[in-house]
């Protein structure tokens, strides 16, 4: 019987201590295999239908994560691509409600549409800040700078109380955090980080009702029949939130199948309580050295600020982190170990 650790370890086996999944995940073994095998299908000139099959198994198994019906979930390949398509939706003047220093895809295209109202506050505002007339809050659920998490439950209901709608990327969550889409208007994930897909992916889930989103990049795959779609205007749309879709990158949706199937089998659960119990050793070495790290409680994304400059030492010396403004941003998953930890504590001892 496989376990959680022979599990990973069939999976991974990296050649440096890597601790930077919040920029980007490892991919596991059957994922190389699976991108290989796709790449042949395209280079042997064999019929493409098996990649196209991997599109709607990626999309179900993201619906399983996200706890909804995969007739609510959209294939796409970006956040900002999500994110302009939510803010086209909105009317003009609408206010959208953001936090301060939030990920630029979340946000971005809400002020590039130039005649919306947005008001950035402090994260641990965000839910105080709601008021009559706020159409819209987006928000990560973990932030990719520090990796605090957002009061989701306390946005939740000051949204419902003042009639706005949600938009919580779980790009910096997906993976280790549950998703619960069902208790937000519109949730959104890119695959290549805490998902351990390709880049190139990603997953919009929208309400029942499509919560008046506009399908302004509707292409043929859009369509109802999308091989019926190809020529002129799309007659029929998706009766789901396919007609939201944009043409997939097929190797990219061939990966992420079968690296969200590896992430059902290990199980969120187990995969959160992995990476906080090495984020929590992390820490508290950190106290050790006499260095102190941004609060983020529950988070597996440790920042700490000044040892940013330490990044390309630590690359050098077969570490990977990430240097965000200054701070040392180390991120811990599934395939790291205690090892990991002390290897870069005792890097920073120096």
């Amino acid at each position: 019987m496989e376990t959680f650790e022979s599990l990973v370890r069939a999976e991974f086996a990296p050649k440096n201590t890597f601790l930077n999944t919040a920029s980007s995940g490892l991919l596991p073994a059957r994922t190389v295999t699976a991108l290989q095998q796709a790449a042949l299908i395209r280079a042997e000139g064999r019929p493409l239908d098996p990649l196209f099959e991997d599109v709607e198994a990626a999309r179900a198994a993201f619906a399983r994560l996200a706890g909804v019906p995969v007739t609510r979930v959209a294939a796409g390949a970006s956040v900002s691509t999500h994110s302009g398509l939510v803010a086209a939706s909105l009317p003009p003047g609408a206010e959208v409600l953001t936090a301060e220093d939030d990920f630029t895809s979340v946000v971005n295209p809400f002020h590039t549409r130039g005649d919306l109202k947005v008001r950035i506050v402090p994260l641990e505002r965000l839910a105080d800040s709601v008021r009559p007339g706020t159409a819209l809050v987006a928000v990560s659920a973990a932030q990719s700078a520090d990796g605090r998490i957002a009061d989701l439950p306390a946005l939740r209901e000051a949204a419902k109380a003042h009639g706005a709608r949600t938009y919580v990327d779980f790009s910096q969550a997906a993976g280790w955090l549950p998703v619960d889409a069902e208790s937000y208007d519109y949730t959104v994930s890119t695959t290549f980080k805490w998902l351990l897909g390709p880049h190139g992916a990603a997953f919009l889930a929208v309400p029942e009702d499509f919560g008046d989103l506009k399908p302004v990049l509707a292409g043929w795959v859009a369509g109802e029949i999308p091989w019926d779609s190809c020529y002129g205007p799309v007659a029929e749309l998706a009766h789901s939130a396919r007609r939201f879709d944009v043409s997939p990158a097929l190797f990219t949706y061939t990966g992420t199948r079968h690296s969200l199937e590896l992430l059902e089998e290990l199980g969120v659960d187990a995969v959160r309580t992995h990476d906080l119990a090495l984020a929590d050793r992390f820490r508290a070495g950190l106290a050790g050295l006499g260095h102190e790290p941004l609060p983020a409680p529950g988070s597996p994304i440790v920042s700490v600020p000044g040892l940013g400059g330490h990044q390309p030492e630590l690359s050098a010396a077969g570490i990977e982190v990430s240097n965000r403004a200054g701070n040392l941003r180390a991120s811990f998953h599934l395939y790291n170990t205690a090892a990991d930890v002390d290897r870069i504590l005792d890097a920073l001892s120096v």
